[in-house]
């Protein structure tokens, strides 16, 4: 695990010197080791150049060491993330003819580039993101995995004589770094960030920085012009005729047992997020099972007890042998470290810090490596909106030929009856959105998005600044996006098209960047089993009904992960991991977070209304019903980010900013 940075293209001194800002600002990503290459500049002002921070996690020797160069064909990778085929990848290039001087992944992938060009991306199952550069088509690939894990972002720089520069790094921050990018707001990611509480790709908070899409490559051509992304894999829709229950349930078994054990090769210690809920303990109690010895297991606990979920985690490792720790996180450091936390956040995003927290507890316990249960609920149905968005977008088709604007009446009548007469601002929960959603007409990926949506479109409009909220938006995405989801769910069945939305946008957009970004904070690696992409295919293959039902309840996950742990530790209501954050915004971080949303400046420079906002602020203060802390804390985290990187919605100079 690692962090990257490259340019090719014009090459100059400004460019040399904003790739080695670049790799500084990635010091977290890797405090192991660093390297820089470049081809040969003597005789050409186009060139390629390479900057890579290692974290050592395979083959700890420095034969290891990136950029990684082939002396004899002159091929170079840089690379970040892990190939967990790597061994039978390496076999197959023996067999063929290539010899190996080191046993890691990182030679395997470049001599595998070699032998198959850019369909090596297919080939190769792990989370990624890396760029190969090829000296005898004189191009470079781009490529990233199929959930997209491993991040990686680009720019083109574009200089005065016409000449430009296509400059990628493993965080935005580090783009920012180089002094050469401007720190201009993109005003349609901005909005689709209110809308969200995060930033949905392909573009950034940053004006002209995108994200390279999961499962896809570009290549670049030494005058740093790049193609379009090419997709080279899609989640795969409902197949539920292809295999008797039977056998898919078979299949999936083998699958899920094999995606958790080739996450467990590791040349450094390791260890497992243990929350107590079924989807680490599946984790958990899998990896249990292939190891010869007691697997270490971590919970982060609170005084709240509301919130401790510590007993239930204490419960499991027991069961199944672990060797378990817990680690307490208090209100007090909570806030000494929330400047840190906060620093993590690669885009501004209101939940990164959850996983920033218990990533600093584990790697301060002297963790290199944990796994994670993310994935359980996407996959397997655990989230309320398998049961509430098909019924929503069920009584919109019902009421389509009612006007719209009796819908809004009628459901804003509904959320006053059941949560009480609104505050000076309106109920912004799924019932405080009610009208949106059967406004929808049945349109599923319209309803998921009005449902998951932080404010109605109405709050929305009030809170941006006029002309924020413009054609590039659709259902708080950029069109484009929207289109591309609307595509991929079409011809599924409701709660398989719920979990197509799941896996892209609550895990792509938010779970797994905020993932990446706040664990590699703290020099973590965080490995996810359970969106393995085989384990995806094959459970596309098991009928609805075994899948997903009871709704709520992951049976199958259970059935198949579980067995042999009383299953009274999970009849409960689900909780998930989340901080008491609530509780703390009234307390110690009241003054803090009351002067940022409070700052009318800083309010209008990025985008914001401050009447609006200071009235979300003062509504949540004064307790108004469907007012939840995480609307406040978005923008927050917004404002904040913003501040913290000079960041604005009219261009400015690239200024030196700590990172």
């Amino acid at each position: 695990m690692c962090g990257i940075a490259g340019a090719i293209g014009y090459i100059d001194d400004s460019i040399t010197r904003g790739l080695r800002l670049a790799h500084d600002a990635m010091r977290h990503r890797g405090p192991d080791g660093d390297g820089h290459w470049a081809t040969d500049a003597s005789d050409s002002p186009h060139g390629v150049q390479f900057a890579h921070r290692r974290l050592a996690i395979i083959d700890l020797n420095p034969r290891a060491n990136q950029p990684m160069v082939d002396a004899d064909t002159g091929y170079a990778l840089c690379y970040n993330g892990e190939i967990y085929n790597y061994r039978a990848l390496r076999n197959q290039l023996r067999r063929a003819g290539y010899t190996f001087r080191s046993e890691s992944d990182t030679e395997v992938l470049l001599k595998a580039y070699q032998s198959l060009g850019h369909t090596v991306v297919s080939r190769l199952a792990g989370m990624f993101s890396f760029a190969v550069w090829d000296p005898q088509n004189q191009r470079m690939l781009l490529a990233r995995d199929r959930l997209g894990i491993k991040p990686v972002y680009h720019t083109t720089i574009h200089h005065d004589d016409g000449e430009q520069t296509f400059l990628f790094a493993s965080e935005l921050r580090a783009l920012l770094a180089t002094n050469l990018v401007p720190r201009r707001i993109d005003p349609t990611s901005l909005a689709s960030y209110v809308f969200n509480g995060y930033v949905t790709g392909p573009r950034t908070i940053v004006a002209n920085i995108h994200r390279l899409p999961p499962a896809s490559y570009l290549q670049v051509d030494l005058a740093g012009r790049a193609t379009a992304p090419v997709s080279y894999w899609t989640p795969p829709r409902d197949v539920p005729d292809a295999l008797d229950e039977h056998e898919a349930v078979g299949n999936l078994r083998d699958k899920l047992h094999a995606a958790v054990h080739k996450r467990l090769v590791s040349d450094v210690p390791l260890g497992i997020f243990l929350s107590g809920g079924i989807d680490s303990s599946a984790v958990a109690a899998l990896a249990q099972r292939g190891s010869d010895t007691p697997l270490r297991t971590f919970n982060v606990s609170f005084d709240e007890a509301d919130f401790d979920e510590s007993t239930y985690a204490r419960a499991v490792a027991s069961a199944i042998g672990a060797d378990h720790h817990e680690l307490r996180l208090r209100e007090t450091d909570f806030t000494d470290q929330l400047d840190d936390a906060l620093a993590s956040l690669d885009q501004p995003t209101f939940d990164g810090i959850n996983t920033y927290f218990v990533s600093r507890a584990v790697r301060d316990a002297g963790l290199t490596v944990a796994l994670a249960g993310t994935g359980g609920d996407e996959l397997f149905g655990g989230y309320r909106s398998f049961r509430d968005i098909p019924r929503a977008a069920k009584w919109g088709r019902r009421l389509r030929p009612f006007p719209t604007t009796l819908l809004h009446a009628t459901a804003g009548l509904a959320s006053r009856v059941i949560q009480g007469r609104p505050g000076s601002v309106p109920s912004q929960t799924r019932w405080g959105k009610l009208g949106d959603a059967l406004s929808a007409h049945g349109d599923i990926l319209a309803v998921y998005q009005s449902a998951y949506g932080l404010f109605s479109q109405h709050f929305l409009k009030q809170c941006l600044q006029p002309g924020l909220v413009n054609g590039e938006l659709t259902h708080g995405l950029h069109t484009d996006r929207a289109h591309e989801l609307a595509d991929r769910i079409a011809g599924s069945g409701p709660l398989h098209a719920v979990s197509l939305l799941e896996l892209a946008s609550f895990l792509g957009e938010r779970l797994l960047p905020d993932t990446d970004a706040a664990s590699m904070a703290c020099s973590l690696e965080v490995r996810v089993p359970l969106i393995d992409h085989e384990l995806i295919e094959a459970l596309a293959l098991v009928p609805e009904q075994r899948r997903f039902h009871p709704l709520g309840r992951k049976q199958l996950l259970r059935d198949l992960a579980l067995d042999g742990i009383d299953p009274g530790l999970f009849n409960r209501p689900k909780a998930g991991f989340v901080l008491p954050i609530e509780r703390w915004c009234r307390r110690q971080l009241r003054d803090q977070i009351a002067d940022t949303l409070e700052d009318a400046e800083l309010c209008i420079s990025v985008g914001l209304q401050p009447d609006a906002v200071a009235n979300l602020w003062h509504a949540f203060e004064a307790g108004a019903p469907g007012i939840y802390w995480s609307r406040i804390w978005a923008l927050f985290a917004l404002l904040r980010w913003c501040r913290a990187h000079d960041m604005s919605l009219q261009p400015t100079e690239a200024v030196d900013v700590p990172v």
